[in-house]
């Protein structure tokens, strides 16, 4: 694939869909065509790229015909109804769902990890789960120098993984209880704000739930890491945009922080912050709307032999999902 491509954005209107237009824009990804698709309701609206309105086309098995890369974020039922006709057409699709990342003949990247699987694709690319993406930036580069065997982990997941209802739910209920009236709720199954919700996904037979399984299913097929084990509570808190994980990790040989800290200044796509004398550490606040993610806290984990323990955050809608998909658009051109 050579050239400036026609790219279709699915799902356009969407938090992570208009990340996707505003990334191909700030990246200077080489578009030779851009369509917008979205359902029948969004169909009128315009949006802004690279200074010129385009208007939003509705979703149809024919909305493929000369596409060269169509980048999925409009859900798994969507994905897995047209992301086969999209490829049929000869389109790439890297799809943002949860629909494809475990299919063996489907590639799961992490540019920065495993790009050259995506050579391997058969029309589909999977983006993986944003938690996942997110710890894995700083887990990879460690589990490269001392051989990674398992994690446990907590994560402290934004509002707007969930979507814009969310953060409208969590706006909604701060201005309630500082009028002093009770809050109301209808994207949670508690109160959001001034709270934290240990349920993020839906529950298994076996007490975790979805989301927290991904990080080992997923972690397994980036790294090609088939006996990796990971523990993980996800954890909704009240903050409006970018992940963070809290990681204890065991590992094959022997690690030190200093040690630690100087494989991860190396890695690419990650920033080092970790000076905690001086009240520096990675926090969502500050990593939000950067590509970046961020690692810090490094310290000796006490409780486990050749352990160490860190904290990692980052934007879910950018590398979490809209960077990472335009990151393998870009793999696709060279």
């Amino acid at each position: 694939m050579n050239g400036t491509p026609h790219v279709a954005v699915v799902g356009a209107t969407g938090a992570v869909g208009v990340e996707m237009i505003k990334t191909l824009e700030k990246r200077r990804f080489p578009v030779g065509k851009l369509t917008l698709l979205a359902s029948a309701r969004s169909v009128g609206k315009t949006l802004l790229f690279n200074g010129t309105p385009i208007a939003i086309q509705e979703l149809t098995k024919d909305s493929f015909a000369g596409v060269d890369i169509a980048l999925f974020s409009a859900g798994g039922g969507i994905s897995r109804e047209f992301a086969p006709i999209a490829a049929k057409a000869g389109c790439v699709v890297v799809d943002n769902s949860s629909a494809f990342r475990m299919d063996d003949s489907v590639p799961l990247v992490v540019p920065e990890i495993n790009g050259d699987d995506a050579k391997s694709h058969k029309g589909i690319i999977a983006n993986p789960n944003c938690t996942t993406a997110i710890t894995l930036m700083a887990l990879y580069p460690l589990h490269q120098a001392f051989g990674v065997t398992r994690v446990f982990a907590s994560s402290y997941q934004a509002v707007s993984g969930t979507g814009a209802q969310a953060i409208e739910e969590l706006k909604r209920q701060v201005r309630q209880i500082a009028a002093g009236e009770t809050p109301t709720r209808e994207v949670y199954p508690h109160q959001i704000a001034f709270n934290v919700l240990p349920h993020v996904d839906s529950f298994l037979p076996d007490g975790y739930t979805k989301e927290e399984m991904k990080l080992q299913s997923e972690g397994r097929k980036i790294m090609h890491h088939a006996g990796f084990r990971a523990s993980i509570t996800c954890v909704r808190v009240p903050v409006y945009r970018a992940h963070s994980v809290a990681v204890s990790a065991e590992f094959e040989r022997p690690i030190t922080p200093e040690a630690a800290r100087a494989v991860l200044a190396k890695a690419p796509g990650l920033d080092l912050i970790d000076n905690p004398s001086r009240n520096e550490y990675p926090l969502p606040l500050y990593v939000s709307d950067h590509d970046n993610c961020a690692v810090g806290r490094i310290r000796k984990d006490c409780a486990m032999d050749n352990g160490l323990a860190f904290w990692v955050a980052g934007d879910q809608l950018l590398k979490g999902a809209a960077l990472n998909a335009v990151q393998i658009a870009e793999l696709l051109l060279r």
